[in-house]
């Protein structure tokens, strides 16, 4: 199944009882803006997911799991089938930067259901294809959804640390992050040792769609063929180039869910600093 549909098919198919559309709008300097603008405006039918209260998990106080752990499986199998989402239907998450909707893109699939998609161009696209948004919340009957954890998606700090040689670690943070030049968010700058630099943020056109495949290719070029290990600050960008590496025909990679925020919340793991060697 293609991992993203246009505004186009969305809008040919905001009535079809089989699609349930997921806001997944956030904002890491204000975690209510998200929801705000929800409520302001959103896609007809769309109901709203919080990054942080919905696809995370509790952060630890030692912060040892990152800043969004995983969720528990059950727990968002709960939240999703409160909203109305269950296994037999077709979800399409969007957001309005290439960010977020690919985290719910990827937890359902690690929960094992496949039908999922993430609208190109978000929010942003779907208004410049004529669509109109609303305030209006839907109301959807409950729906059981089935969660069934997909073994060996996720690795820890531990299986980072001990990978095989010839695995590429690939770090979607912003360039000046990854060198270590600047950390707005964590306590400790730069990067795991031997990780190549892929900003997310470069998967995108200026309209924010996503770039053609053989570009996407080309961008992780070096990781074709080879074990694959993705992660960013704290495991949300990174999804975003699992979505990348996926539009390209690029399959099997693995994310490091606790990312740098779980990599320094152990003073001893090392730390490296400037251009990726």
């Amino acid at each position: 199944m293609h991992p993203l549909v246009t505004a186009e098919w969305l809008l040919e198919h905001l009535q079809d009882p089989e699609v349930r559309i997921a806001d997944v709008r956030f904002s890491l300097a204000d975690p209510l803006a998200g929801r705000m603008a929800y409520l302001e405006a959103h896609i007809p039918g769309a109901v709203y997911l919080d990054l942080e209260t919905d696809l995370s998990g509790p952060v630890r106080p030692d912060r040892k799991g990152g800043r969004h752990p995983l969720p528990d499986p059950q727990a968002l199998a709960a939240t999703l089938g409160e909203d109305g989402i269950g296994d037999e239907h077709f979800v399409v998450a969007y957001d309005e930067n290439g960010m977020f909707a690919p985290r719910l893109w990827w937890l359902l699939r690690w929960l094992g259901h496949e039908r999922v998609a993430v609208l190109d161009g978000g929010i942003r696209a779907f208004v410049a294809a004529g669509g109109s948004l609303t305030a209006e919340r839907p109301e959807y009957p409950r729906a059981t959804f089935t969660p069934r954890p997909q073994e060996g998606w996720v690795v820890s700090a531990e299986e980072v640390a001990s990978r095989a040689p010839g695995t590429v670690l690939i770090d979607a943070r912003a360039p000046e992050r990854y060198r270590g030049e600047v950390e707005p968010i964590d306590p400790v700058a730069g990067h795991i040792p031997g990780a190549i630099n892929r900003n997310w943020a470069d998967n995108f056109e200026p309209d924010g769609r996503h770039k053609p495949p053989q570009a996407l290719r080309e961008r992780f070029a070096a990781g074709e063929g080879k074990e694959l290990i993705l992660y960013c600050g704290s495991g949300v960008s990174a999804s975003a180039n699992l979505l990348a590496l996926e539009v390209a025909g690029i399959r099997g990679a693995r994310l490091y869910a606790g990312s740098w925020s779980d990599w320094v919340s152990d003073p001893s793991r090392p730390v490296a600093k400037g251009e990726e060697g």
